[in-house]
């Protein structure tokens, strides 16, 4: 029996980028192990085609977004059109609810269910940017009707993320959630000589693994070091990501004498998980999150999260974690409020939590909403030995 043709397109995806192009490699991962053919679309510098470990990546030129720190987007839609059209599709997955929502007027003319992932809240992601909450809800509550009657289904991760979809009485939301790699995340990977060199023996190591724009809120983080350390509290930061604020928020840390350090985006996962399983604390200060696998990935480490009372975070550490009001205050006092906690409790008790979100349990959420669980296509084989990927491909 043969598996089918899973066509996936996405923007906003680069070489520094985090949780949807982890998403995109293990969902891809996935489907390819059910016997299915998963072909990514995504934007680059450049032109590129090859076969990896989650299947064909197809990369087209697309042209930098201003502003956003290096995402890049798919504008040519003759382009896209045309590569749908070669590529023939038995199912197409769509992440980008703006500028690709055009693909589900194409999907309905060829007859191929489609599917749209909610990776975002369309009313949160307008407010950090600044839109009146009144006008985020009624902007986004318009955007999401056209979206839901656009696509076959609307996969959304979370409960949180489901309820724009609800409030405006879309009848074809489905859950998927994401996942965790329980293998290569864990408490093992805890590093003495890594912790050291960040942190001295009394000091409390907080990490923030997170892209540095509007939406992700990076500077809550640096209010609630400077609220610990006005406490008493010896605690520093490290910063993994990168992005358009990492500028501004060196400065401020510089200006108010905040012990900062600024990885700037971590490529090798070891290295990102001993960073993550060797902290007291992992923050997640963006409120407009619908998932977060940064965060889940530390508490797969045994690292206990503060998140953001405003996203879906909230639901998915449960009580391993402490949740907090988009304040550096508030997020200080769930810091201590875990700090509080006997170590091995509240790591034993992350990574317990960690353990509900494998990605098995996500792919077959995801196949369940193509209706793709029993193959019917023949996947292709990729070659002997796959190149390494280049870096316009997530």
């Amino acid at each position: 029996m043969s598996g089918l043709r899973i066509v996936r397109l996405a923007n906003f995806v680069t070489p520094a980028s985090g949780g949807l192009r982890t998403a995109l490699r293990e969902l891809g991962k996935g489907y390819r192990a059910a016997g299915h053919d998963p072909v990514l679309v995504v934007p680059g510098r450049q032109a590129d085609d090859r076969e990896t470990g989650q299947g064909r990546v197809i990369t087209l030129p697309g042209p930098p977004l201003p502003g956003t720190g290096g995402y890049r987007v798919l504008t040519d839609r003759r382009r896209v059109a045309v590569l749908l059209e070669e590529l023939a599709p038995d199912r197409l997955e769509v992440s980008d609810r703006t500028t690709l929502r055009w693909t589900g007027r194409w999907a309905r003319r060829a007859r191929v269910p489609a599917v749209m992932v909610s990776h975002e809240t369309t009313d949160g992601v307008l407010r950090t940017w600044g839109l009146p909450e009144g006008a985020a809800r009624r902007t986004a509550d318009a955007l999401n009707v056209r979206t839901a009657h656009a696509y076959a289904r609307v996969v959304c991760t979370t409960e949180f993320a489901e309820r724009e979809f609800v409030r405006v009485g879309a009848r074809n939301v489905v859950r998927a959630p994401l996942g965790v790699d329980l293998t290569g995340r864990g408490p093992g990977l805890h590093d003495p000589e890594l912790r050291a060199r960040h942190a001295r023996g009394d000091e409390r190591l907080l990490v923030l693994c997170s892209r540095l724009s509007v939406e992700k809120r990076p500077g809550t983080a640096l209010d609630a070091l400077a609220e610990l350390r006005r406490r008493g509290v010896r605690a520093v930061l490290v910063v993994a990501g990168d992005g358009p604020l990492r500028p501004r928020l060196e400065r401020r840390a510089r200006s108010l004498g905040l012990p900062v350090t600024f990885l700037g985006h971590v490529a090798d996962p070891g290295q990102l998980g001993a960073l993550q399983a060797s902290a007291d604390v992992c923050l997640a200060p963006g409120p407009a999150e619908t998932f977060g696998l940064a965060a889940l990935e530390a508490m797969a480490c045994g690292t206990p999260v503060v998140a953001s009372a405003s996203s879906a975070l909230p639901e998915v550490i449960g009580a391993a974690g402490a949740v907090a009001a988009d304040r550096g205050d508030a997020f200080a006092d769930a810091v201590e409020l875990l700090l509080a906690r006997r170590e091995r409790d509240r790591r034993e008790a992350a990574r317990a939590r960690a353990e509900c979100f494998g990605w098995n349990t996500s792919v077959e959420a995801f196949l369940t909403a193509h209706e793709a669980t029993l193959p019917t296509r023949a996947p292709a084989e990729p070659p002997p030995t796959a190149p390494v990927l280049p870096e316009t491909a997530p």
